[in-house]
């Protein structure tokens, strides 16, 4: 998957790598497994352990970024906005913006199949540095989020209120319409799974054919079909298939 440019007018971020007081940590997140498989006797780490890491740290800091910027904001609207600030192709900007395109290591056929340019390996480096980042900061949050939020901030809100605009189920019909095909469009399956009368909750799971993609909660059949699909799309994201 290539990256797409910027569309005009969102700003761009001067931004800088921080200093590391631990180069390794540094060269760890930067190392994807075919740079490692390519050089075996060098003893490098790959950065797949700091990904998880990061990934974690983006989902917690980019909701208490939200959080605190919108008292009055919905959860259905946060969510849908923590979406968009650390989906696949922004995470990607990011990278691009601080130069860790440039700094990837990456095997040889990896580098050939336009590695460097690849949005998901993009993405996957920039949660790898952030994981590096937090450990290197002797896992003090604080330095992390000062950090994150410049990133955050520099995301135009018109980006940002586009990208979350777009229903979430209509996305994963239409990946599922160009990827499996029309006959097996997906199904929700939702019950309810707890909460008091005035205030259910229920938990949906949508599947193509008999496999699930994806599940989630809510306050309502809706919300918690809406919230299957964005799991769906978010481990699609992950997978490196939209």
């Amino acid at each position: 998957m290539q990256l797409i440019n910027p569309p005009k007018g969102e700003t761009q971020l001067e931004a800088k790598i921080p200093t590391f007081n631990n180069e390794k940590l540094l060269r760890q997140a930067l190392t994807h497994r075919s740079y490692v498989n390519d050089n075996p006797g060098e003893g490098e780490e790959n950065n797949e352990r700091l990904e998880f890491l990061g990934d974690a740290l983006l989902n917690f800091l980019s909701g208490d970024y939200l959080y605190r910027l919108y008292p009055e904001m919905s959860e259905d609207q946060m969510t849908r906005r923590r979406a968009a600030l650390v989906d696949e192709k922004q995470l990607a900007r990011f990278a691009i913006e601080l130069g860790l395109d440039l700094r990837m290591r990456l095997g040889i056929g990896t580098i050939k199949e336009g590695g460097f340019t690849n949005r998901n390996l993009l993405s996957s480096t920039f949660e790898a540095f952030v994981g590096a980042y937090y450990l290197d900061n002797n896992c003090d949050i604080e330095p992390v989020r000062v950090f994150i939020k410049k990133l955050f901030n520099s995301v135009p809100e018109s980006v940002v209120v586009s990208r979350s605009n777009v229903d979430a189920k209509n996305q994963f019909q239409q990946w599922v319409m160009a990827n499996i095909g029309t006959s097996q469009l997906p199904k929700y399956e939702t019950v309810q799974a707890g909460g008091e009368s005035h205030a259910p909750e229920f938990l949906s799971k949508v599947l193509v054919g008999n496999e699930k993609y994806g599940e989630g909660k809510g306050r309502s059949k809706k919300d918690a079909e809406k919230s299957a699909a964005e799991d769906a799309l978010a481990k699609l994201r992950k997978q490196g298939k939209m």
